[in-house]
C-alpha cells in the first residue's frame, strides 16, 4: 500500500496545470489578502493613525464582516482577466515550446504578460478606480456599485475606448510581473529541486518568495512612476519621458521608494497563489505530451 501512494505521488508531481488554474488559483488568493488591501487603502485615507488591528475592528464593528470585502468584484474580474490571461498563455506555450532555460521562460513569460497586460486593462482601471473612491471628498467619487456596473458606466460616460487608457503601460506592467513571478518562480523551482530539495511545501514557498522579490523589484520602478504620474500637479511633467528623467536625477533609488511595503503587499499573494496552483496541478493537473527539444534529435543510427 505504502509503495502504491509513493508511486502515485511521484506520477502526480509530473502533472502540468491547465490553463485556467493560474486564474483560479489567483483568485482564491485575492480572497485571502483583499482584506489587507482594503485595510491598507483605509489607513492611507483615514485622519486617525490607527493600527492594522484597530482597523479590522472598526470596519467589523461599524460596517459588518462582510465590509473587508468591499470592492472584492474588482478584484476578481481582474484575476479572471489579467492573470487568467498571462497564466493561461504561459501554460500553453510551455507546452508547444521548449522552456528548459531562463531565457526561454523569460521570452514566454514576457509575451504572456504583455498580452494579459492588455486584456486586462479594463479591469484595472475599474480596480484603481474603486481603491481610490475612499480617497476623494464624497462629491467626487464616482460610486461604482462594482466593477461590471464600473465597465458598463465607463464606457456609457467616456466612451469604450476609455477602458484601456494607460493599456500601454498596463502591459509593460504585466510583462514585467510576469517574467518575475512566473520565469523566476518556474527558474527557482528547477534549480531547488536539481540542489535535491524534495518538491514539496517548502520548496514551492522558497521558490515564491524568490519570485515575490524579482517581481517587486522589476515592477517597483514602473509603479513609481506611474504613481508620480498620477499625482502630478498640472504642467508638472511634460510626459512619461520627463518623469523617468527627473526621477533619475534624484539618484537609481528614487525608482525603488516604497520598496519594502510593495514586496510586503505582494509577497503573500504570489505565494497563496502559487501554492494554489501546485496544489491544483498536483491533483487536477495531467500528464504532458512531450516537448519539442531544445537541440536537434539525433537521427537513429542504420
Amino acid at each position: 500500500m505504502s509503495a502504491r501512494r509513493t508511486v502515485l505521488l511521484s506520477y502526480n508531481k509530473r502533472n502540468v496545470a491547465r490553463w485556467y488554474f493560474g486564474g483560479v488559483a489567483s483568485s482564491m488568493a485575492a480572497m485571502v489578502t483583499h482584506p489587507l488591501d482594503l485595510m491598507k487603502v483605509l489607513m492611507q485615507t483615514q485622519a486617525e493613525k490607527l493600527s492594522v488591528g484597530s482597523t479590522f475592528k472598526k470596519i467589523v464593528r461599524e460596517q459588518g464582516v462582510l465590509a473587508l470585502y468591499n470592492g472584492i468584484s474588482a478584484s476578481l474580474l481582474r484575476q479572471y482577466t489579467y492573470t487568467l490571461a498571462r497564466f493561461g498563455i504561459y501554460q500553453m506555450g510551455s507546452g508547444m515550446m521548449d522552456t528548459s532555460t531562463m531565457a526561454r521562460k523569460t521570452f514566454l513569460a514576457a509575451v504572456a504578460g504583455g498580452i494579459g497586460g492588455f486584456v486586462g486593462a479594463p479591469a484595472d482601471l475599474v480596480n484603481v478606480r474603486l481603491q481610490n473612491d475612499v480617497k476623494l471628498p464624497p462629491e467626487q467619487r464616482r460610486n461604482y456599485k462594482q466593477a461590471i456596473d464600473g465597465l458598463i458606466r465607463i464606457t456609457r460616460e467616456e466612451g469604450w475606448r476609455s477602458m484601456f487608457n494607460g493599456a500601454s503601460m498596463t502591459a509593460l506592467r504585466g510583462m514585467l510581473m510576469t517574467v518575475g513571478q512566473i520565469a523566476f518562480y518556474e527558474q527557482s523551482k528547477d534549480i531547488l529541486v536539481g540542489m535535491g530539495m524534495p518538491a514539496s511545501t517548502s520548496t514551492f514557498i522558497t521558490a515564491s518568495l524568490i519570485s515575490a522579490a524579482a517581481a517587486t523589484t522589476l515592477t517597483q520602478p514602473i509603479d513609481v512612476v506611474k504613481t508620480r504620474r498620477m499625482n502630478a500637479r498640472p504642467g508638472e511633467y511634460s510626459g512619461l519621458a520627463d518623469i523617468f528623467v527627473k526621477t533619475t536625477l534624484e539618484g537609481p533609488m528614487a525608482f525603488f521608494k516604497g520598496y519594502t511595503p510593495a514586496f510586503a503587499r505582494l509577497m503573500p499573494h504570489t505565494v497563496l497563489l502559487f501554492l494554489t496552483l501546485e496544489f491544483l496541478r498536483i491533483n487536477f493537473g495531467y500528464l504532458p505530451e512531450p516537448k519539442p527539444s531544445a537541440t536537434p534529435s539525433t537521427p537513429p543510427a542504420k
